[in-house]
């Protein structure tokens, strides 16, 4: 007996994927903004142990402005990373994805829509990942970038630049294939 697995499978198993990060952003960029208000409201102890047993109390105790932006940009990130993957289980929900003719106006609006989030990542990343390295220079003690989720803007740049390129080239093909069925 030969076990096949097809198109079909893949796109329930990626489903299923992409459900799983789906949430797990969403508790992310959920604790950043709480824990944000939580610090700011209510109690600066808030920040000593801030998501994920992150000391931010330095910057809080430094700046509460400044702890309010880098807190702002760190759930940005989480937010527009959670978008990208809501918009992916959009799609696969939706059964937008028509395997018989792949090119579609859909599909090339899903790709330029991560892009720019790809983008917006890369750009929000990068600024709060200069952020702290400015806040450590001015001898505050912050956590890794990697641990406050602003690691790899540049492989979110690639990423949105690459997916731009990528919807130009389905743009072309679905001019190909406007063009074919009109011959016919």
């Amino acid at each position: 007996m030969e076990i096949k697995i097809t198109t079909r499978h893949i796109l329930i198993a990626l489903a299923v994927v992409a459900w799983i990060i789906f949430v797990g952003v969403c508790i992310e960029a959920g604790g950043f903004i709480t824990n944000t208000i939580y610090t700011m409201v209510f109690n600066a102890e808030g920040a000593r142990n801030f998501w994920q047993g992150n000391d931010l109390s330095q910057l809080y105790n430094f700046d509460r402005v400044y702890f309010l932006v880098e807190t702002s940009i760190m759930s940005i990130v989480a937010i527009m990373r959670a978008i990208i993957f809501y918009l992916i289980i959009k799609m696969l929900q939706e059964n937008k994805l028509n395997m018989a003719q792949p090119f579609n106006k859909d599909l090339v609006r899903l790709i330029l829509n991560i892009a720019y989030l790809a983008l917006g990542i890369g750009l929000f990343s990068s600024w709060g990942a200069k952020h702290a390295a400015w806040f450590v220079q001015q001898g505050i003690k912050m956590p890794d970038i990697e641990h406050l989720r602003l690691g790899g803007a540049d492989v979110w740049l690639f990423m949105g630049v690459t997916l731009i390129v990528i919807a130009q080239i389905f743009k072309r093909g679905i001019e190909i294939q406007t063009e074919n069925e009109l011959t016919v």
